[in-house]
């Protein structure tokens, strides 16, 4: 079977590479050349584990090629993959829809034998039946199907999610369109994956309300963090006595700085801006949208607070800029809030990302030195802040922190320490719906210390 992906961003790259895996041929299209020419070379976009390897292997087995030439990859494939972006458009909060709608009259034109169009970039609902008309009407002849198969994809686990995911989700309307898409993961739905066949109006839906689903959950205990902060309550015995009913479940109940990403922050602003379009009250989705925003300023507040009302003329070192660990993306992180403000309340900011670095420098400005690792980036800082929790500022020598810190402060935005460690190596240790640890203080310790670790 010939694939075709339109697209090499996170999703289409993904995509495409996965697929050769399993022993397609893949043409992965783009028509940024640069970027096309450093695929060739084997040169990722992104940061993404394990996908350099799958790259380099699956071109080596000739099953994976990257092209600039849409009408010949198209022309030669069974299955063709739209996955171009959809960011959200500035007026109105809705997709942008541009490279989408240019990428379908180009496929259009290009279609020459039966062909399987399936759009796995993230649209508003009603898109694949437009995109039906579309192509009807500008190849009368074309002999087609199109299928919505939204991605589900998790920045940092995307090759794991493609290739074992629990389900997938596939909107068609025709037999044949059916049995190409079974065709397709049949080699995936041996390992146990749960295929799912619904109407296209559905399919769009459910990828929304997915996510839309665990950005509540998000918002819900990050303010429940809050409440535990007030009331001294502990949110990780919290999170896990409510996680441990089976109705709940315990994932995404870790509180942090607020969600980000490309894809919770767009799709939730979607799914009310076309709720409002029909005339329907999304109104849990708004007050998660606010919740959100409200978050990441109030961590700004959070961290002043800490350092005794003011950060003015003083260093803060930053640890993690993306807005999750696995990735270098910073699209709509909570440093992107954080960062801003505490140089905007007359802070020296020292920061330091794993990954990050790239894309941070192009989207932060004003007094911020870029360091070369998590150490560097403490040398004489009044408090230490952690935004994104990658694993390797888990196990940070402790005494060696704060020997480096003017000021033995630590902002833990994301609990990945253990408050007993942080008083007995004599912190102040302000962290997320937990008591403050200062040092010299009375201090009860959690009943559940095993529990608190890296979650």
């Amino acid at each position: 079977m010939q694939i075709a992906v339109i697209g090499t961003g996170y999703v289409g790259l993904v995509t495409g590479v996965c697929l050769s895996e399993y022993g397609f041929h893949v043409t992965c299209v783009d028509r940024d050349a640069d970027k096309i020419a450093k695929l060739q070379q084997e040169i990722m976009p992104i940061f993404e584990p394990g996908l350099d390897k799958l790259v380099a292997n699956n071109r080596k087995a000739a099953r994976l090629s990257f092209s600039t030439d849409l009408a010949q990859a198209v022309g030669q494939a069974d299955i063709v993959f739209i996955a171009v972006g959809t960011p959200q458009n500035e007026t109105d909060g809705m997709p942008d829809m541009t490279a989408l709608n240019a990428a379908t009259k180009e496929i259009a034109k290009s279609l020459k034998n039966y062909t399987l169009v399936v759009t796995k970039s993230t649209v508003p609902v009603g898109t694949n039946r437009k995109l039906v008309k579309i192509i009807s009407e500008m190849n009368p002849d074309a002999d087609f199907d199109v299928a919505s198969n939204p991605e589900f994809l998790r920045e940092g686990a995307a090759i794991e999610d493609f290739m074992s995911p629990e389900r997938i989700v596939a909107g068609v309307d025709s037999k044949r369109a059916c049995d190409m898409i079974t065709k397709l993961y049949e080699p995936i739905c041996l390992n146990g994956a749960k295929l799912f066949f619904t109407t296209f109006e559905s399919a769009e839906t459910i990828k929304y309300v997915t996510n839309s689903m665990l950005a509540v959950r998000i918002a819900l205990i990050n303010e429940i963090a809050d409440f535990c902060e007030k009331t001294g309550a502990n949110i990780r015995d919290v999170a896990k006595g409510v996680g441990m009913d089976y109705r709940i479940g315990e994932k995404f109940l870790q509180p942090g700085p607020g969600y980000g990403g490309s894809c919770f922050p767009k799709d939730t602003m979607a799914l009310q801006q076309m709720a409002r379009g029909v005339g329907c009250n999304i109104s849990i989705v708004e007050a998660t949208i606010r919740s959100n925003g409200n978050r990441k300023l109030h961590m700004a507040e959070k961290i002043i607070a800490a350092a005794g009302g003011s950060v003015q003329g003083k260093t803060i070192a930053v640890l993690g800029l993306t807005f999750k660990p696995g990735t270098d993306d910073m699209r709509e992180g909570a440093s992107l809030v954080i960062v801003p403000e505490l140089l905007k309340a007359g802070a020296n900011i020292r920061a330091y990302d794993p990954h990050g670095m790239k894309e941070a420098a192009k989207m932060l400005t004003g007094a911020i030195a870029w360091c070369d690792n998590a150490y560097s980036a403490m040398e004489q800082a009044d408090a230490l802040v952690i935004i994104t929790e990658w694993n390797e500022f888990r196990s940070l020598d402790l005494k060696k922190v704060k020997t480096l810190l003017r000021t033995p402060l630590v902002v833990d935005l994301r609990n990945i320490y253990k408050r007993q460690d942080m008083m007995e190596n004599g912190f102040h240790y302000v962290s997320i719906g937990r008591q403050d640890v200062i040092p010299g203080q009375p201090w009860i310790p959690d009943l559940n210390m095993q529990d608190e670790k890296a979650a």
